[in-house]
């Protein structure tokens, strides 16, 4: 069954070596957690998979195999008798607990137990250890925790525990063939870093105190400046027409890349790139910003993105006057053209499906202008993304 779980995980492309097998089989030797399935389930994943966006893969690959494992046999539990139905309002014992049990001396025994708390309370009661009741560690009641308890009088579990881990798939929005979702676009953002230590020295260096004042004699406080992301970030967003099904998605983008990169500058265009930028979409027509002021203001090394669907006439990005807007002297084509030249480090996010592409002939015209370097806006898409950036 463990081969099976190794082949399997290989065959849906979640790259596990033989060594983090033999690994995680050396962990179980050694019985290094209580031999559980759900036990097992934290360390397989833990041992096994390196990138976030295969959690998923690995979670459905761990239901399959190994179904059935968390079950017990019925005939191994108790029916529970009519006149308990009649006295509890309400009642839920899931797979996970019948096996769970046992740790009270078995079903019976549990059951007996119960009786008698049943006629020794005479009132509610809520918290403690004992009493049948809300909010408490009581084997029996709701609300509250014990790992061996019987849930009474409520429609679900707090805890968690009567759904399976694996089952839930939580990180299914991670599948690097999905589209990015809020919570990951951070995660994916994260490879384009590049730390160092600037500014005033306002952090305790603790290693640097340790040192000074051993070498000193007495206490000899070091401080230095905070490390921070130096990479410099320059957005170009495409606004309005065919990105207006696309705004929830870019808004993610633009919210994840503000909290992440500290020097970060962005304006707005629609369609195409020409000789004017806008930073605030209310007031596009009468506060637009020369492009060639903000190619002077920012230097090369900041990495440039684009974001937009390059879904326009194709006259719009190489033709004069094909902006749908205003009269261009110049193409857009040629705009572009400059901004890669002058920042090597340059991609293009596209939230369109990249299956799409080809339909659209102006895609092919955009993606030719930045080089090759346009990239889904999906994980996979975003992380090679930020690879090509770190490159350049």
């Amino acid at each position: 069954m463990f081969m099976r779980f190794f082949s399997e995980l290989r065959q849906a492309r979640v790259p596990v070596s033989l060594k983090e097998y033999l690994m995680l089989m050396e962990a179980m030797d050694k019985e290094v957690i209580d031999r559980t399935v759900e036990d097992f389930y934290f360390l397989s994943r833990s041992a096994l998979v390196k990138d976030e966006k295969n959690l998923d893969k690995f979670d459905r690959i761990f239901g399959s195999v190994f179904k059935g494992l968390e079950k017990i046999d019925d005939d191994h539990t108790s029916e529970i008798p009519s006149e308990w139905l009649r006295l509890l309002t309400e009642k839920f014992l899931t797979d996970e607990e019948k096996a769970e049990i046992e740790a009270l001396g078995g079903f019976d025994k549990l059951m007996e137990t119960l009786q008698e708390r049943l006629k020794e309370q005479k009132e509610r009661h809520e918290g403690g250890n004992k009493w049948i009741g809300t909010g408490g560690t009581s084997p029996f009641g709701a609300n509250g925790y014990n790992p061996e308890g019987v849930r009474i009088g409520q429609d679900k579990g707090r805890h968690g525990r009567a759904v399976k881990v694996w089952d839930k798939r939580e990180y299914k929005n991670l599948d690097d063939t999905v589209e990015l979702g809020t919570r990951n676009i951070k995660v994916a953002l994260r490879r384009l870093r590049k730390f160092a230590r600037q500014g005033a020295p306002d952090e305790l260096d603790l290693h640097g105190t340790i040192k000074e004042t051993s070498n000193k004699g007495y206490l000899d406080l070091v401080m230095r400046p905070e490390r921070r992301n130096t990479i410099k970030l320059l957005v170009f967003f495409d606004i309005g027409g065919s990105m207006d099904s696309h705004i929830k998605l870019v808004e993610e983008l633009f919210s994840a890349a503000r909290t992440e990169f500290k020097n970060l500058e962005f304006f707005y265009f629609h369609n195409c790139l020409y000789e004017s930028v806008w930073k605030d979409n209310n007031r596009r027509h009468t506060e637009k910003i020369n492009t060639w002021d903000v190619l002077h203001k920012y230097g090369h090394d900041y990495k440039v993105i684009f974001v937009g669907d390059a879904t326009m006439s194709p006259y719009e990005i190489t033709y004069p006057g094909g902006s749908v807007e205003h009269w261009n002297e110049e193409p857009g084509a040629v705009w572009v053209d400059r901004v890669t030249q002058i920042y090597p480090s340059t991609v293009w996010l596209n939230p369109t499906a990249e299956r799409h592409w080809d339909y659209t002939p102006s895609v092919g015209v955009m993606k030719q202008l930045v080089s090759d370097r346009m990239f889904p806006l999906t994980i996979e898409g975003l992380d090679k993304a930020m690879k090509e950036l770190v490159r350049g």
